[in-house]
């Protein structure tokens, strides 16, 4: 979501490219930064970055699942460095809400 709106509908492999996708990917995981930063007050809180879990939703034959999560965790690794490191799981889906392709959750220390 960029602006209340999604940028990208559709499932990966079909209506979205690989290259969207993972800029998908980095806008819901500059999301999450925004909602943990309006909880702590800044993001200087975070001690680790425990666990990314990403969904996408995939065409029938997509198979590329962890190179469309590689934008959220490249992000991640650019603001934190070491910090940044952390456990992940990239999962295909047959849809997501809004029809909205990737869907990041992450767990944090702070």
């Amino acid at each position: 979501m960029q602006n209340g709106q999604p940028i990208h509908t559709g499932k990966v492999g079909a209506e979205v490219s690989l290259e969207d996708a993972q800029a998908a990917a980095r806008q819901c995981t500059l999301n999450a930064l925004a909602a943990i930063r309006a909880i702590t007050g800044e993001l200087s809180a975070i001690k680790g970055i425990v666990k990314v879990t990403g969904f996408v939703a995939s065409a029938p034959d997509f198979t590329a699942q962890p190179q469309v999560i590689n934008g959220a965790s490249e992000l991640l690794g650019e603001v934190f460095g070491d910090v940044g490191v952390h456990a992940r799981s990239a999962v295909g889906v047959a849809v997501l809400p809004l029809d909205v392709p990737v869907e990041i959750e992450m767990i944090v220390e702070v």
